[in-house]
């Protein structure tokens, strides 16, 4: 991922890599829609009272459709734009946030904390490929963020 000279970005990425961006964000959205309340997602939607029940109700209810509106379309965004060999600074913006949301969810999903989250998958643990797709989209998230800098 590069900066070309007419601000846009140049994308470089091979066709398995591409697969993966197409088939993340529609699994994630689909989660999002069918399943509000699966504990994957609380990271997506920390709470902004978490010892005030009435307040983070209150919160919910005032920005709870635009939080999810914005992970939607971003996700929609990056499946949109998998295969695009150059994108917009606003493009690589979303996908910064849906590699971003991607990764909450599966670390969440792989109960990763800060010490295990960089870690090699051990090759005979069940979840091997799983961790390899949390490391790549941390790896691309990096990739990213270089380019937008």
């Amino acid at each position: 991922m590069s900066r070309r000279r007419d601000g846009t970005y140049r994308i470089q990425l091979p066709e398995g890599e591409r697969a993966l961006l197409r088939a993340l964000p529609g699994q994630l959205r689909s989660l999002l829609i069918s399943e509000p309340a699966d504990p994957s997602l609380r990271r997506l939607f920390p709470p902004a009272y978490p010892v005030h029940p009435e307040n983070e109700k209150e919160y919910r209810e005032l920005v709870g459709e635009d939080l999810l509106d914005g992970h939607v379309a971003a996700l929609q965004l990056l499946e949109d734009t998998a295969d695009a060999e150059q994108l917009d600074e606003e493009q690589l913006l979303a996908w910064m946030r849906a590699l971003n949301q991607l990764r909450l969810v599966v670390g969440t999903r792989l109960d990763v904390d800060d010490e295990s989250s960089g870690e090699l998958p051990d090759p005979d643990d069940p979840d091997a490929e799983v961790r390899g797709v949390f490391l790549y989209l941390g790896w691309l998230q990096e990739q990213v963020v270089a380019a937008l800098s």
